[in-house]
C-alpha cells in the first residue's frame, strides 16, 4: 500500500513538472536549477522570494547528484554568496589541526569553516570572487572583494587572489603570489624559523607571517597579546580583534 502511494505521489510530480516546463514558464534547464541549485546564486535568481539567507543543498558538480550542505548569503551586494568562514561570539575553537581546517568544522548558521576541500573543488570547477565583511565591536564595518579567488589541490591548499576593491583597506593579498595553508601541525608557511599558525593561535595561508588572522583567538577587542586575535591588520591593526568576520565566494 504504501508503495502504491508512493509510485503515485511521485507520478504526479513527474506530471507537474512536465506541465510547469510545457507552459513555457520555465526551461528544462531553470527547472534542474530549481530542483539541483549549482550555486547560491542558482538559489537566489531562480527563487527571488527566498530573499532570507540560509542553508541550502547546491549540487556545484556538473553532472554529480552529490550536493552539499552550505549557508548561502542572499542578501549582501546582491547574493549568491557561498559563506565558508564566519566568526561572530567565540562559540567555536578555530584553533585546530589540519585535518578538522581540510574537512571543516562548525555549525552553518554559526561559527563556521566550510573545510578547505569544498573551497578548493568550488572553485576548481568554476570562476570565483571573495568578499570579507568584518565587524567590530562598536558596530563599524567594512568589506573587502576580490574579483579573483582560487584554493588549490591538497596538500597545500594555496590560495590566489586578485582585483581588490573595498574599504577594508588590504591589498597584501594581491601582490605576493600564492599563499599556503598553514595549521599548528602543518607548517607550510615562508618563515623558516617558526611555525606562524602556533604563533598566532589560527590556521590560515600564512608567510612570514600575516597581515590578516580572522581564524585567530577570539579575543573581543582590545588585547595586549600580538597578532594572534580575529585580527585584519590595516582596519584595526594587530591588537584589536574582531566581533565578526564572514568570509564568501560567489561564483562569477
Amino acid at each position: 500500500e504504501h508503495t502504491v502511494m508512493i509510485r503515485l505521489l511521485s507520478s504526479v510530480f513527474i506530471l507537474a513538472l512536465v506541465c510547469l516546463v510545457n507552459s513555457q514558464q520555465v526551461t528544462f534547464i531553470q527547472l534542474l536549477e530549481l530542483l539541483m541549485p549549482r550555486s547560491c546564486q542558482d538559489v537566489s535568481t531562480r527563487k527571488p522570494n527566498w530573499s532570507k539567507g540560509g542553508v541550502y543543498t547546491i549540487y556545484p558538480n556538473p553532472g554529480s547528484q552529490v550536493g552539499i550542505q552550505v549557508y548561502c548569503d542572499l542578501v549582501t551586494d546582491g547574493g549568491g554568496w557561498v559563506v565558508f568562514q564566519r566568526r561572530k561570539d567565540g562559540s567555536e575553537n578555530f584553533f585546530r589541526g589540519w585535518n578538522d581546517y581540510v574537512s571543516g568544522f562548525g555549525n552553518l548558521e554559526g561559527e563556521l569553516w566550510l573545510g578547505l576541500d569544498v573551497i578548493h573543488n568550488l572553485t576548481a570547477n568554476n570562476e570565483y570572487e571573495m568578499r570579507v565583511d568584518l565587524e567590530d565591536f562598536n558596530g563599524n564595518k567594512t568589506h573587502a572583494v576580490y574579483s579573483n579567488f582560487v584554493v588549490s589541490v591538497a596538500p597545500l591548499y594555496a590560495l590566489a587572489v586578485s582585483g581588490y576593491s573595498g574599504n577594508a583597506g588590504e591589498r597584501n593579498y594581491t601582490r605576493n603570489g600564492k599563499r599556503n595553508f598553514s595549521t599548528k601541525d602543518r607548517d607550510q608557511d615562508t618563515l623558516a624559523t617558526a611555525n606562524c599558525a602556533e604563533s598566532f593561535k589560527g590556521g590560515w595561508w600564512y608567510t612570514a607571517c600575516h597581515a590578516a588572522n580572522l581564524n585567530g583567538l577570539y579575543l573581543s577587542g582590545q588585547h595586549d597579546s600580538y597578532a594572534n586575535g580575529v585580527n585584519w591588520r590595516p582596519w584595526r591593526g594587530y591588537h584589536y580583534s574582531l566581533k565578526i568576520s564572514e568570509m564568501k565566494l560567489r561564483r562569477k
